[in-house]
């Protein structure tokens, strides 16, 4: 645990802030400690309106994917921290993000390169954009990364390589902030009962040709999110366990939410501890056997 900077203003920027999500449980968080939160989202009409009603928060509307929407939100930006006499930004939290579960075999490479755009590219161009206010603000860069990045689930193979993609970014951009003042935290998400795979990942439609027509229900089971409704951490627990770790000056990785301390644990293991988990819950043991029949 770092020691919290006593300069860095109380003020944080959130992407990704549509009701329901984790950016929204984050808003919530930091406001009622005090701080002045820029809410932001490419639809603010979807940011929940109890957010919006409450004192220092302030809507700014920003695309990830798009360098003028960018470049506005950074003008709004910098004129709310103004207005409150603010002197630089003290968080920048990256968690705008997208998901889709299908084989790798049946992927759209449209549809991949998608993902990215918005997962590691629109990640990458709001924090270059922001920089210079988080720099004066002497801040800290908190990316929203997940578990994923550390393990391979399943028909969700260019989500997982988009977050450890993110995470070895933010990794190794903390080495390079840190003569700056700046920090950087990676925040290792596990399975969280939020609204993220209703509002981020698309219907399924696995070919009719598809190899894994065997193991259907088990892809349709992850687009819905059914083991992180059942067994995630709620939206507004996980945010609390984050911000109070950001607050207190925390760099480097935190590990929050449902499963998280497992895929650490496993990290210390032999690869084909994780693969057998892996494979049994994603029914492709199953579909192996089938085939050797």
């Amino acid at each position: 645990m770092g020691s919290p900077n006593s300069s860095r203003p109380k003020n944080v920027l959130i992407t990704g802030c549509s009701a329901g999500g984790i950016g929204s449980a984050l808003a919530f968080s930091f406001q009622k400690r005090g701080y002045l939160v820029l809410a932001t989202a490419r639809d603010v009409s979807k940011i929940d309106p109890a957010l919006t009603s409450l004192p220092s928060v302030t809507t700014i509307k920003l695309d990830v994917t798009s360098d003028a929407s960018i470049a506005a939100a950074v003008v709004a930006a910098r004129e709310a921290l103004v207005a409150e006499k603010h002197a630089g930004l003290g968080f920048l939290v990256n968690n705008s993000g997208v998901g889709t579960v299908m084989p790798w075999l049946d992927y759209e490479m449209s549809e991949a390169r998608r993902l990215f755009e918005t997962n590691f590219w629109g990640v990458l161009m709001v924090t270059k954009a922001f920089m210079p206010l988080l720099i004066e603000g002497q801040g800290t860069l908190v990316n929203i990364a997940s578990i994923a990045a550390k393990t391979w689930n399943p028909y969700e193979t260019i989500y997982n390589a988009s977050k450890a993609a993110i995470q070895q970014w933010g990794d190794t951009l903390r080495l390079e902030l840190e003569p700056l003042g700046v920090g950087v935290v990676s925040v290792m998400a596990g399975m969280i009962q939020s609204q993220w795979y209703s509002n981020s990942v698309p219907p399924l439609k696995l070919p009719e040709d598809s190899y894994y027509q065997p193991v259907l229900k088990n892809i349709q089971g992850s687009v819905t999110g059914v083991a992180n409704k059942e067994s995630g951490t709620p939206p507004d627990v996980f945010a609390e366990t984050v911000v109070k770790q950001l607050v207190n000056g925390k760099t480097g990785k935190i590990w929050a939410g449902a499963l998280s301390t497992l895929i650490w644990t496993l990290g210390w293991f032999p690869e084909w501890v994780s693969d057998y988990i892996l494979r049994d819950r994603s029914g492709l043991g199953s579909m192996k056997k089938l085939k050797d029949v």
